[in-house]
Order: structure tokens, then sequence, then C-alpha cells
């Protein structure tokens, strides 16, 4: 026997019309959330310059290596109480400012420049005004900028009580 018109339920009763189209609208609505969400927490950590800056990558070997020549080296120590920075440079050089850049490695946004001078001998302070929290890299230079004669570098985890060694490598 087959079954006639009116044993079978219109389209809008059945089951499987509203579960393909409940799969289309959760696709929309959750590709609408993704996209709202990768606009409002964008971390810029791609520049927009990343072809200029992988060919001036050879400069900033160049001024690595020309802190190797001069001996330069230096320990940073970061009093999370105060907020007092205190860097010994040991080296043939003794700028009368030291810059130290911050660089946050997923958020561009939180990279911070810092200008440290010179008291004695080798040694340099800053203060900086909030305690530093998680990892960061750093760069110590004599100026601002890509013009720096030479750079010391290295990483850090902070809260740290320990002294952070800034070597001329990579």
């Amino acid at each position: 026997m087959a079954p006639t018109t009116s044993d079978v339920p219109p389209w809008y009763k059945q089951f499987w019309p509203w579960f393909l189209i409940g799969l289309l609208f959760s696709s929309i609505a959750f590709s609408t959330l993704y996209l709202v969400m990768s606009i409002k927490f964008y971390d810029g950590s791609v520049q927009q310059d990343y072809y200029k800056d992988g060919l001036a990558i050879n400069e900033q070997l160049a001024k690595q290596e020309h802190a190797q020549t001069l001996s330069l080296a230096a320990s940073l120590l970061v009093d999370s109480r105060t907020g007092d920075i205190v860097v010994d440079l040991e080296g043939e050089r003794r700028p009368d400012q030291l810059h130290l850049s911050l660089i946050f490695p997923t958020a561009g946004g939180r990279d911070r420049s810092l200008v440290l001078d010179h008291l004695h001998g080798g040694r340099y302070v800053t203060v900086i005004d909030e305690p530093l929290r998680h990892r960061w890299y750093l760069q110590l230079q004599p100026s601002a900028g890509r013009d720096a004669e030479w750079r010391l570098t290295g990483e850090a985890t902070f809260p740290s009580e320990e002294t952070i060694d800034l070597t001329p490598g990579l």
C-alpha cells in the first residue's frame, strides 16, 4: 500500500529540512563570530614591510658582530617592587645614554622603549612605570632606531630577581 499525500506531513514539520537549515545558520553564526574576534583581537605580529626587514638582517648581524669586536656585554637587573632597571655595561664603549627595547613576542602594541642614563663606570639606570610580566626580548643599543652602532640582545621572563645577560649574539 502506497502512502498517500495525507500521510506525509508538510516539509516544515519534518526533521531533516530544519537540521540542514540549522547547519547552514550555525556555520554563518560561527564564521561571523570568528571574523569579529579576529578583527577585535588583531595581534599585529606580522609586519607590513617584512621583506625589507628580512633584507635588513645583515645590518643587524653586523651590529652584533661590532659589539663583539668591542668586547661589549651587559647584565640587566629589574627590581619588580620599585620598577628600577639597572644595566651594568662591560667593554670599551660607555655612551651617555643607552636605549633598551623591550619587545613582546606576540603583541606589538605592548613593546616598550626606555632610555637609561649613565651613573658612573658602566652603570645605567631607569625606572619603569608598571611591572613587567611574561616573556620579553631585550635589545640594548647606544642610540634609538636602526642607526645604532652596536646592539646587545637577550631574552627574559619577568618577574625575575636574577640578572639577565645581554650578549652580542642573535
